[in-house]
């Protein structure tokens, strides 16, 4: 079963519907370089508010490191989400277990990357040029999506209720991440969209094991 990420979120009747229908995990960015950035206040009060074995994830992007540990210490997410161009051992100095992106706007140049962060919990592949920020809304070529990673890869990246489906086809990977494929304006979530991708997330994965089990 693919799992679900929705990032982006800046409020908590956002964060709780996704979980509400089935969302595995949602995300809160942190780094100021975003447009969906919360303070730790707010991450921390949508962190409180989700019930149990939905994960949550604290979204950095070449922050400070004292900055990084005031997100751990304060906000208490399950995972930190490193964006930027963090080296392996500096994501691992905090002990905390994390996930790391990389920019895929690059084309298969990019793919080296993967082998950078064996630390890291899961990778995430992302349709963003390298020094972007997510939450770009762009696509890369899902076919460059490694079948062999030792580490559960994430596929990021223009992603929507009208092309999800297709993407995990290509892609095959253990999880999808999604933040401005299900909104009405920057860190705003639409309720019929999350609905809707969530649902073709979930079809995709009944598929799969419907014609596992014949």
């Amino acid at each position: 079963m693919t799992r679900i990420k929705c990032c982006g979120m800046t409020r908590v009747e956002d964060a709780s519907y996704a979980a509400e229908l089935g969302a595995d995990a949602i995300g809160v960015v942190m780094t100021a370089r975003s447009k969906r950035q919360v303070s730790l206040r707010r991450a921390r009060e949508i962190v409180e508010a989700m019930p149990p074995f939905v994960a949550t994830v604290a979204l950095c992007m070449d922050d400070d490191a004292g900055f990084v540990q005031e997100v751990i210490d304060i906000v208490r997410p399950s995972l930190l989400q490193f964006h930027g161009q963090e080296s392996d051992e500096w994501c691992a100095q905090f002990g905390h277990p994390y996930l790391k992106a990389i920019a895929m706007g690059e084309g298969a140049s990019a793919l080296y990357q993967l082998r950078d962060h064996p630390h890291a919990t899961g990778l995430l592949l992302d349709g963003h040029g390298l020094g972007e920020a997510g939450g770009s809304g762009k696509t890369f070529d899902w076919s460059l999506m490694p079948k062999d990673s030792h580490q559960p890869l994430i596929l990021a990246g223009g992603l929507t209720p009208a092309n999800v489906a297709a993407a995990i086809q290509r892609a095959r990977p253990w999880a999808v991440d999604v933040s401005s494929g299900i909104e009405s304006a920057p860190g705003i979530k639409d309720p019929a969209k999350v609905r809707d991708f969530i649902g073709a997330v979930r079809g995709t994965g009944r598929v799969g094991h419907d014609a596992a089990h014949r």
